[in-house]
């Protein structure tokens, strides 16, 4: 194997393991204000009709992060370009806004702080969709799902403001 080869793998590695280090602290973060408040506090919420169960919340996390550290490492394998420095602050920024909803709703036990947060977090999360199809198609169609998933636990997240407000 030639030098430049080499040198590009061993970029290439650089790359995935900053998307994974940059996704796991994040949901590690997040984990540690939203587990030790499942039981009691979470438990003793009043749910809507359409709230998943709670083995759901673990498997599609799990997944859209998998998919987010993915999509963060397409968009950083590309050269330096006034796009992708705005694509990687909109990422920052949505998962910034993801670490601080479990922080707000969970930590805080506040569905309005919840709230007030998922709102921006849904649009930032949109916006970096948006952002990364135009620099990787698949990177856009990665972040996909996490808006989806977004958008539902906004509407699961204000319902569970209203019936316990």
């Amino acid at each position: 194997m030639d030098k430049l080869t080499r040198d590009v793998r061993g970029r290439e590695l650089q790359f995935a393991a900053l998307a994974i280090i940059v996704v796991v602290a994040a949901s590690f973060v997040g984990q540690i204000a939203t587990f030790p408040n499942l039981a009691p506090w979470y438990a003793g919420l009043v749910k809507p009709s359409f709230n998943p169960p709670n083995w759901v919340f673990g498997s599609v996390w799990t997944t859209l992060y998998a998919l987010m550290a993915f999509s963060l490492w397409r968009i950083l394998r590309l050269p330096y370009s006034r796009a992708r420095q705005l694509a990687l602050s909109l990422f920052l920024l949505q998962i910034g806004l993801n670490m601080a909803w479990s922080w707000m709703f969970f930590g805080a036990h506040n569905p309005l702080l919840g709230v007030i947060n998922i709102f921006p977090q849904f649009v930032a999360v949109v916006a970096t969709a948006a952002v990364f199809h135009r620099l990787d198609r698949m990177a856009g169609w990665c972040l996909a799902p996490l808006a989806a998933w977004v958008g539902f636990a906004a509407v699961l997240n204000v319902a569970l403001w209203r019936l316990n407000g």
